[in-house]
This record gives structure tokens, C-alpha cells and sequence, in this order.
């Protein structure tokens, strides 16, 4: 997608108004994250502004290095000056350094921040994300409230935020689970800087084919279990793709959870639109054994508010209110099987 001609004027006022109406976000110790523009739906197509604690993170799919940056950074030192470090990435850079983001302003990025009073270790410029997804906030608060007591397998874990508030939330036990040790290291860290002891065995890396087959001979089960796969995968033990085939990877993790327990499913597949998602959970639903609770909505600091939107996006999500659909699910199971549970 190519951007139209801006003025510094334009940009500055687009910022300006997203400003605005995010400022609640904003506390004297500067350590929480939120997102400070989407320009993708905000009148800027492909530029997003992230803030995490004192570093901004300017995310530029267009690739196009001119004034329109400049213009960005410029206005953040002028309006945030608390912002200690600028970092871009740059997604259709040639270098994976530039794709990971390079700094453009200070020097030393943020390394955690806090959010529900829950610490979470960051590393901004460890891969193309940023290491702490800011649209499934309100997951980490639903699970925070949520989970006391309950055992949570957290799946496709990454660097564990969902785990984590789990955690934090009184959660029994969690596993993480994600085939990177990068990653599992990082969710580490936050249990550390929570002062949650850390069980080493609680981390597991290792594939997701894989870890569900050996869950399921031990006759390993959970209250919670969180599926939040990336859009498209192959290993060698299977294949993940969002687009068309979410059904399957529901399915084959859904026998590892208690009766009366949650199974919360994320898809964020731009281009599947949100009635046909919800459609194919209604179909899973139809045998009786999994019923919709309700879906969780996208913070509206990550899509911008009804006085900044000015755009729709590519593909309708609605009844959900971003590309980013997460559903909570009610397992049943068959009248045998609440025997052994």
C-alpha cells in the first residue's frame, strides 16, 4: 500500500489528535505500553506508532525512508519529551537488522513494562514484533481475573504475557509452550521480575504437534488452555494456517481440557473476515461440546477511537472489532469423561 503526499502539517495534526484521545494511558512513571497511532485506520496508511515505557517504536511497512519519518520523530521529541529512545522497524527493509529495528533517537530501548500492575520483560528489537503483543490487552485481564486456581497450558505461548497475568492472576500452575527458547527465556524474566518462582519444566520448548501428542498420552489436562498459533507455520509435525484451517488446531488441543473449561482461541488472519470466523465456531459448536462464552474485544487505543478513525479496514472484522478475533470457549465433555476429571 503507497501513501498520498502528506505535509509535515498533516502529519503532525494526525498525531495530534490520536494523541489526544490516548493520554489516559499516560502515568508519572512512563512504564506502561499502548499504542499511540494506527495509521493504517487513522488516515496514515502503513505507519503505527507503539509506545513502551519511555521508547516509541515507529513501525513503517511501506519501506519508503523520507520526510514522513522525519516528521514522526520530530514530533515525538517536541511532544513527548519523556521519550528517551526512538526505534523503527522497517518491514520491507532488505536487512533483518533493519526489519528488527534499528534506533533513530538515545540509545538504550526500554526492557519492561507494567500493565494491570504485571511486570513484563521486553526486547524491542529481538525479531520483526516487539516481543509483547499490545491487541490482546484485555485478554491479560480476563485471564488475570479469571484464572485463580486453574491449571493453563498457554500454547504458541511466545514471550508469555497471557501466562504471565494467568500467573499473577493465581493460577495454579501454567505451562508455556513455544518452540523457541528466545522467547521462553524472555517469559522467564517476567516471572522473575514478578517474583513468581520459576519452575524450569513450566517452560517447555518444543513443537506444538508434538508437545499436544505427549500431553494427551500422559492424560494431561487443563482449565484454561490459550491457542494463539501466528497466521501460518510448517514444521516437519504439521502445519498451521489461520486462513483455513483454525478448526483443525481447535479440535486437536480441545481433548486436553477439563470439563467446564476454557479453550480461548485466537485468530488474527487479516484477510478472514470476521463473520466467517465466527461461522466456523458455530460449526464447531454444533456438536454440543463447545458453546461460545463471548468474544474479546481489541483495546481502542489499538484501532484508534470513533473521533480519529477515518478509514475501514481491508476486511470487515465485525462481530468483532479488529482483524485480531478472540474468542472465549466453553469445553463440555462427553458424561464418561466428567467421571474421570
Amino acid at each position: 500500500m503507497r501513501n498520498q503526499t502528506y505535509s509535515m502539517t498533516e502529519i503532525s495534526d494526525l498525531l495530534s489528535s490520536a494523541w489526544i484521545v490516548r493520554k489516559n494511558f499516560i502515568e508519572g512513571t512512563h512504564d506502561s505500553a499502548f499504542r499511540l497511532f494506527n495509521g493504517f485506520l487513522e488516515g496514515f496508511p502503513s505507519i503505527c506508532v507503539d509506545i513502551f515505557g519511555c521508547t516509541a517504536l515507529i513501525h513503517n511497512y511501506n519501506g519508503t525512508d523520507d520526510h514522513r519519518v522525519s516528521s514522526i520523530h520530530d514530533w515525538i521529541i517536541e511532544n513527548l519529551q519523556w521519550i528517551r529512545c526512538i526505534i523503527m522497524k522497517t518491514r520491507t527493509a532488505q536487512t533483518s537488522r533493519e526489519k528488527r529495528g534499528t534506533i533513530i533517537h538515545g540509545t538504550t530501548p526500554d526492557d519492561k513494562v507494567c500493565e494491570n500492575g504485571v511486570w513484563y520483560t521486553i526486547d524491542l528489537t529481538m525479531n520483526q514484533d516487539t516481543s509483547f503483543y499490545l491487541d490482546t490487552r484485555n485478554l491479560r485481564k480476563w485471564a488475570f481475573d479469571n484464572l485463580a486456581g486453574k491449571t493453563v497450558l498457554n500454547s504458541f505461548a511466545y514471550t508469555g504475557s497471557l501466562g504471565i497475568a494467568a500467573t499473577a492472576g493465581g493460577a495454579e500452575r501454567v505451562i508455556h509452550l513455544d518452540r523457541n527458547r528466545s522467547f521462553l527465556n524472555l517469559a522467564e524474566k517476567s516471572c522473575t521480575l514478578n517474583n513468581f518462582t520459576v519452575k524450569k519444566q513450566d517452560f517447555l520448548a518444543d513443537d506444538f504437534f508434538t508437545a499436544i501428542s505427549g500431553f494427551k498420552r500422559s492424560g494431561q489436562m487443563f482449565d484454561c488452555v490459550f491457542l494463539d498459533p501466528p497466521f501460518f507455520s510448517t514444521t516437519p509435525k504439521g502445519k498451521v494456517d489461520l486462513e483455513t484451517g483454525s478448526n483443525r488446531l481447535i479440535n486437536k488441543i480441545r481433548p486436553l481440557i477439563k470439563h467446564d473449561g476454557w479453550l480461548v482461541a485466537i485468530n488474527n488472519a487479516i484477510f478472514l473476515s470476521g463473520k466467517d470466523y465466527l461461522t466456523s465456531l458455530e460449526t464447531l459448536c454444533e456438536s454440543g461440546y463447545l458453546h461460545i462464552e463471548h468474544l474479546i474485544p481489541v483495546p481502542d487505543d489499538f484501532i484508534g477511537s470513533d473521533q480519529t478513525r477515518s478509514r475501514d479496514p481491508l476486511i470487515n472484522p465485525a462481530p468483532f472489532n479488529h482483524s485480531t478475533k478472540i474468542a472465549l470457549l466453553r469445553v463440555k465433555r462427553k458424561s464418561e469423561e466428567k467421571m474421570k476429571d
